[in-house]
């Protein structure tokens, strides 16, 4: 990835400095052969006014060939030699005087190149101006390549045909353009280097904690899974970095719930199998009333697995799957768990209070939690004694709660049983799987709720407290043994 952004960031810089660089060059050069031509146009300008002795009022192509007037010319190899002597060629030009198709004359001063070795040049320049017109063009030879101007020359009354061209080498021209465009190329090319660099170096920095995730995820094991990323800074990478630590503390928990689980299953499961095992290795089998003593007993410990069994499928479905909810009434809620709840034995049920409200629920989900509720007391209460049912609200929670008249829980206990298996055996003696509660509690938790919880030696009450305006956790992940109230 490092090296993809610093490939990325090199290619597009190295573009955009390669069309600045061409585009830069491509109009110096046009700009450079436009003065070229202006050059070479006011070389003809001058010439004509050699011979006519006046200046011509157009320049170029356009103007006429240079004819004296009264200018004292006797020949055109006067006037053509005059003209070479008086328009005297810059650094990079060159001129030449033809007369007849021969070179004849040369500026008196030495110049870079010489168009007289060039007789194929010669040659297509008296063709060019045969028809007596002002010629603009350019010569590319084993001589060099040439920007020229050649402009016919006669004299009224001489039989001489003369042609006046001056030449611009455009590759001596053009020679300080190149030089500065190469230096350009140059100092672009240690730009880019350095920009690598840099953008190496940054790039490392940005992606370090990337580098720190993944050598922090190669190290984590299932039994070593405590180490973090440090988060640095506020941006995008420091945001995952965060999150991805986030996540490693959902998977440290869910495994320590999980590890959890399978301890107390396996502590669970490992009492009634002992007991199975030793009653049927001490068993005779030619004792019939000791067989059906220990079939009888077998049978008890394997239905006490088997609700132990569904128990933690139950508790391990409602921390799985989000709740279903709807708009329920509180009310109608209470009385038909009242009526279910009324019907189990040995104690006489009451209808302490009724909320009236509307609360968004799960109400198959608390209706289990509840009477779940209910089941506890009526287990853990003397027979007899009066268990109360009821509902509150307070306008921004309603509590769906049970009060028994047990022996209370200890406060040392209280958060012990909603952890899994939790059980307190002080003064209550009920055989159970140790997973109601934590049921409930999970219950609880995937709306956004909790389970309250008051107890004393005359009695305990637990609700489950839910929100009225709040809509369920979409995810359930519920830390069981956390206890309000």
């Amino acid at each position: 990835m490092r090296s993809r952004i610093l490939a990325s960031i090199l290619l597009v810089t190295a573009l955009g400095m390669g069309v600045a660089n061409t585009t830069a060059f491509a109009i110096q050069r046009e700009r450079t052969l436009a003065d070229i031509d202006d050059r070479l146009n006011s070389r003809i300008d001058a010439a004509r006014a050699v011979v006519t002795g006046e200046v011509a009022a157009s320049s170029g192509t356009d103007a006429a060939p240079a004819t004296p007037g009264t200018s004292g010319f006797a020949t055109t190899s006067a006037a053509l030699e005059a003209v070479l002597g008086r328009v005297v060629p810059n650094t990079h030009e060159s001129s030449l005087g033809i007369i007849d198709g021969k070179a004849r004359y040369v500026p008196g001063v030495e110049t870079e190149f010489h168009l007289e070795d060039d007789t194929a040049f010669v040659a297509r320049i008296v063709d060019e101006v045969a028809d007596g017109s002002v010629r603009l063009g350019t010569s590319v030879s084993s001589f060099g390549q040439y920007r020229y101007i050649a402009t016919p020359i006669s004299v009224t009354g001489s039989t001489e045909q003369g042609v006046y061209v001056t030449a611009v080498d455009i590759a001596a021209e053009l020679a300080d353009l190149s030089d500065a465009f190469t230096t350009y190329n140059l100092v672009a090319l240690a730009s880019l280097v350095a920009i690598g660099l840099v953008g190496w170096f940054v790039a490392g920095r940005l992606l370090r904690p990337i580098r720190q995730l993944r050598a922090t995820a190669s190290r984590i094991t299932a039994s070593d899974r405590n180490e973090r990323i440090p988060v640095v800074g506020r941006d995008d990478v420091s945001e995952l970095t965060a999150t991805v630590n986030d996540m490693l503390d959902r998977l440290d928990d869910a495994m320590t719930s999980q590890r959890q689980l399978l301890d107390d299953v396996r502590h669970e499961l490992k009492t009634p199998i002992t007991i199975v095992r030793g009653h049927l290795e001490l068993l005779d089998p030619h004792n019939v009333a000791d067989v059906e003593a220990t079939r009888a007993l077998a049978i008890d410990e394997l239905d006490r697995m088997t609700g132990l069994v569904d128990d933690i499928e139950s508790l391990a479905e409602t921390q799985r799957a989000a709740p279903v909810t709807r708009p329920v009434d509180t009310s109608d809620l209470t009385n038909e768990v009242f009526a279910k709840a009324s019907v189990i034995a040995g104690h006489d049920w009451v209808l302490a209070d009724v909320a009236h409200a509307t609360v968004a629920i799960d109400a198959n989900r608390i209706t289990q939690a509840w009477l779940q509720l209910a089941d506890n007391a009526a287990k853990y209460s003397p027979a007899g004694t009066p268990v109360e049912l009821g509902s509150s609200s307070n306008g921004l929670e309603v509590e769906f709660w049970v009060a028994d008249r047990g022996p209370g829980i200890p406060p040392e206990y209280q958060a012990r049983i909603f952890e899994r298996f939790g059980r307190v055996d002080t003064g209550r003696g009920i055989r159970g799987s140790g997973l109601g509660l934590p049921i409930v509690a999970a219950i609880a938790s995937a709306h956004g709720g909790r389970v309250s919880l008051s107890s004393s030696p005359s009695g305990s009450r637990f609700g489950i407290v839910v929100p009225v305006a709040s809509n369920a956790a979409t995810e359930v992940l519920v830390p069981l043994g956390t206890v309000v109230e």
